[in-house]
């Protein structure tokens, strides 16, 4: 009989379970599978959005959206349309029903228990496909899977379950190859990040608008310093990747925004008679908050070992 048999919420960064259904059946499958989930959980940052995992008689499926993983296990043999209609329909409910600061701070496992009710409620309904009356959304996600079908994750790609093995992620087709360094995921953005990024985007604009200035007047004066023009863009290309920096984890990025501030600085120093004091402390001190947000916000740690 084709059915589902148990799902769970989690969040990705970390691994941190946030909501599952109540599951009865001790088999030694359920047992494995459970292995699986957990060691699924710690791998969902380094995987695609909408995966696939065949075991034996079972299949675990799952899709990832705003920082949470939404995981459902079924028989071998139940639709896949219809798994992803279920994970479907319990990512809409979570999200209205969670906002993400909620999500993002919960530190307790199964801190949201209650969206068990739902969760249990759906299964039900999508246990007994007679009483389903989502047929448009059902055609939608038919034509969604075709387009673009669930990556399959191989069990070698988890490890053991007593700890991983280190193998490499496979690439898959339309993102490229997933690595760990590359590709790590920073911490979630605070609201003093996002003021640093956009503080250092109108600092880039304005260098970049007295770099065309720059130009106008030496086009019409020739006792004009095209060193200057160099320093103004220079200024820009610092505080725009000072932007890339806090956005992207990149090698030895802590050192390359020192390098970026000291840059700034330099230039600043160099336009000290075309700007006054208030312009230039203001160019420093938002150059120096950047490179404080960017060494803040650190790539996320090793995922917690929760007993999933």
């Amino acid at each position: 009989m084709s059915m589902i048999l148990s799902a769970s919420v989690v969040r990705v960064r970390d691994g941190l379970p946030l909501s599952a259904s109540t599951d009865y059946d001790q088999s030694s499958g359920m047992q494995e599978c459970r292995k699986y989930f957990k060691m699924l959980s710690k791998k969902l940052s380094q995987l695609p959005d909408r995966c696939t995992l065949k075991t034996g008689q079972y299949n675990i499926n799952f899709i990832s959206s705003l920082g949470v993983s939404y995981m459902m296990l079924c028989t071998e043999n139940y639709p896949s349309v219809l798994a992803f209609c279920f994970l479907d329909e319990l990512q809409k409910e979570f999200i209205t029903t969670y906002n993400m600061m909620k999500t993002n701070t919960a530190v307790r496992p199964y801190c949201f228990i209650e969206f068990d009710n739902f969760i249990q409620r759906t299964k039900q309904r999508y246990n007994n496909t007679r009483s389903l009356s989502t047929k448009m959304n059902l055609a939608d996600m038919q034509t969604e899977i075709k387009l673009r079908p669930p990556y399959q994750v191989s069990v070698s790609e988890l490890g053991s379950a007593n700890g991983f093995t280190g193998l490499p992620v496979p690439e898959y087709k339309g993102t490229g190859k997933i690595s760990a360094a590359p590709h790590q995921r920073l911490e979630p953005v605070t609201l003093t990040g996002i003021v640093s990024f956009v503080l250092s985007l109108l600092c880039g604009a304005l260098n970049l608008i007295r770099g065309f200035h720059a130009i106008e007047s030496l086009l019409q004066s020739e006792g004009e310093d095209f060193s200057y023009v160099i320093a103004f863009f220079l200024g820009t290309a610092a505080c725009l990747y000072q932007c890339y920096l806090f956005v992207y984890y990149t090698g030895w990025r802590n050192a390359k925004s020192f390098l970026t501030f000291g840059l700034i600085c330099l230039c600043n120093m160099y336009l000290y008679e075309l700007r006054n004091l208030w312009q230039l402390f203001f160019h420093v001190t938002v150059g120096a908050f950047s490179t404080l947000q960017i060494r803040l916000r650190q790539p996320q740690g090793k995922s917690p070992d929760y007993n999933v």
